[in-house]
């Protein structure tokens, strides 16, 4: 059978439906027809997305019909607002290499897209969870540290906990021997700002800090729940005393893929850094700084690894470049990781690496740019920092990261039938 006489006859099923149903259907001029095409790779239950001309004029009520030699099936999406819009949808179960499927968006009042990813807000904290399952929490309120030490520690703007599937918290804070490592955070460390010393990592010096500002945005949905949350990077003894160097936004989101029954999640971290201050922020090379992670405290010994995309261990990582590096460790009796992913636009990918090698030591990894040379903040130029953390049960399947980072790194190619561009 012809595609579009194909085509007609499911929308013609799916008309008659929404009639008997009693559902609304409000049609576009001009269906918009959405291929996916699989690429080099296997996919599998994909996150992908396409950006949109404009919002469907039904707002949420729309509907993805993916289009099969058997019908058409109905599947969860969600519309990111934006300029422009964005739609999401899961390219669920396998989708071969070289082969393609084919989607239809409907404007109709037919809801199908209820939350699956949910984001809540307290005055403290913003939790990402799906259902009674906890994913990670973000932290705009302050944290003071353990008592005794200096309130120089107080932080704000980290993520921890971050919670395995069956929930193990994977991240720690104010750790004893590095009390200013807070779960997930991203500060710079050796810098030089108008002719001085600012540290932003080591916040005992008292030279530098990172404080939430502001959230941008929050949103749940269908296919991925999460937020973008401002943050200033402020050089606290400059001439002119307190000054902000670096203005950053965090977007941070969870997919409705995986879950406890699989065994996994994936989390996609994006940082954008713009310096506003009048002078540039100077990076003079250095073994660490900017996206940092503190594993549980129980990992360390036999009871926690490392492993690279090239094959490197935690004996001969730190200062190697990779597109992923895996760290794991015992949380009681189950064994749980985070496999950190780099995408290939980032600054000097593949990144190098801050891995503590000693076998004695708990779990730091961080991807440092600067470690290979020096590097300068220019003001009013933006920096975008893209990493995906696919948080796995049991020890790192190598294949199986492989496959997350290939979908995240190089990903499948979403375009409008009639339009057979990158969207």
């Amino acid at each position: 059978m012809d595609k579009r006489v194909l085509q007609s006859v499911i929308l013609l099923g799916l008309g008659i439906f929404f009639l008997v149903t009693g559902a609304q259907v409000v049609r576009a001029a001009e269906p918009l027809i959405i291929i996916v095409e699989a690429g080099s790779h296997d996919r599998i239950d994909t996150p992908v997305s396409i950006a949109l001309e404009q919002e469907p004029k039904g707002g949420d009520n729309f509907s993805l019909i993916e289009i099969t030699k058997t019908g058409g099936k109905v599947i969860p999406a969600q519309i990111e607002p934006g300029n422009p819009p964005r739609l999401w949808f899961i390219l669920t179960g396998k989708t071969p290499a070289g082969s393609k499927r084919t989607f239809q968006l409907l404007e109709e009042s037919n809801a199908t897209n209820s939350s699956s990813i949910e984001v809540k807000k307290d005055d403290k904290t913003m939790l990402i969870h799906s259902g009674k399952e906890k994913i990670l929490q973000y932290n705009q309120a302050l944290v003071p540290p353990p008592p005794g030490k200096s309130e120089l520690y107080t932080r704000s703007a980290f993520i921890h906990p971050l919670w395995s599937p069956s929930q193990k918290v994977l991240t720690n804070i104010h750790p004893e021997d590095h009390v200013h490592h807070m779960g997930i955070w991203m500060p710079w460390t050796h810098t030089r700002f108008e002719g001085k010393d600012v540290d932003f990592w080591n916040l005992p010096a008292g030279e530098g800090t990172v404080r939430f500002v502001k959230f941008i945005s929050m949103f749940s949905g269908a296919v991925c729940g999460g937020f973008q949350a401002e943050q200033n990077h402020v050089a606290l003894k400059t001439k002119d005393g307190k000054k902000v160097v670096l203005k950053e936004i965090w977007d941070v989101r969870a997919y409705n893929v995986g879950g406890p029954e699989k065994g996994y999640r994936i989390v996609d971290f994006v940082s954008t850094q713009t310096c506003v201050a009048k002078s540039p922020l100077y990076l003079p090379r250095y073994r660490y700084g900017g996206f940092g992670f503190r594993g549980n405290a129980e990992w360390k010994g036999a009871k926690a690894a490392y492993l690279t995309s090239e094959g490197k261990t935690r004996k001969d990582g730190h200062r190697s470049r990779a597109r992923w590096c895996d760290t794991s460790g015992q949380c009681g009796e189950q064994w749980v990781g985070v496999t950190h992913m780099s995408h290939p636009e980032n600054f000097r990918h593949p990144e190098s690496m801050r891995i503590w090698p000693g076998y004695d030591n708990e779990v730091f990894f961080n991807w440092s740019p600067i470690q290979l040379e020096d590097w300068v903040l220019e003001p009013g130029k933006q920096h975008v920092f893209r990493y995906r953390m696919l948080i796995h049960e049991g020890e790192v399947n190598v294949e199986d990261a492989e496959r997350v980072w290939q979908d995240f790194g190089d990903p499948p190619f979403v375009y409008f039938e009639d339009k057979k561009v990158h969207m």
